[in-house]
């Protein structure tokens, strides 16, 4: 067996951390890696002390069909992405790697095109992360420069005339 790259190595642990994730969609682990050490995790959940949608059953996102990508001020869950920024500090976060592992909660595989969404990438540009990998299969990734969010900002589409 040959040893595992450093993204996948990174991916991996991201991909445990995911198995914590309490989201009856999908679920995601977050890590942020600075110099070769891993900063913060996250996974997505309900903040403390609230339910989670394991314990309750339901999704209210799941019994308003409402699609992938929209409507997310109806989860209950922080994101895996938010959860690891919240658990680190800035100044450790300036240049660093977060790695963002997405599994469907029916167990049909990685998710596919995961991304952060609209507001976690607004937090992790003010993070101060410089780049993204995402696992789109055990052994494959995306690397996307956060620079990239910036300069193409989404947030400015249907306004402005775009």
């Amino acid at each position: 067996m040959g040893r595992r790259d450093k993204n996948n190595y990174y991916l991996d642990i991201a991909e445990m951390v995911a198995q914590r994730s309490t989201c009856l969609r999908r679920y995601y682990g977050a890590v942020i890696v600075n110099h070769d050490e891993i900063i913060s995790t996250g996974y997505s959940g309900a903040p403390r002390g609230r339910k989670n949608c394991i314990d309750m059953g339901t999704c209210i996102r799941n019994e308003m069909h409402v699609p992938r990508g929209e409507r997310y001020e109806l989860c209950r869950s922080v994101h895996a992405e938010a959860n690891a920024i919240i658990s680190a500090s800035r100044e450790k976060m300036l240049g660093s790697t977060l790695y963002l592992v997405g599994i469907e909660a029916d167990k049909s595989g990685y998710t596919k095109n995961a991304s952060s969404c609209a507001m976690c990438k607004r937090q992790v540009i003010n993070a101060g992360i410089a780049r993204v990998i995402i696992r789109d299969d055990k052994d494959n990734y995306r690397t996307v420069e956060v620079s990239d969010w910036v300069e193409n900002d989404e947030s400015l589409e249907g306004m402005l005339g775009y």
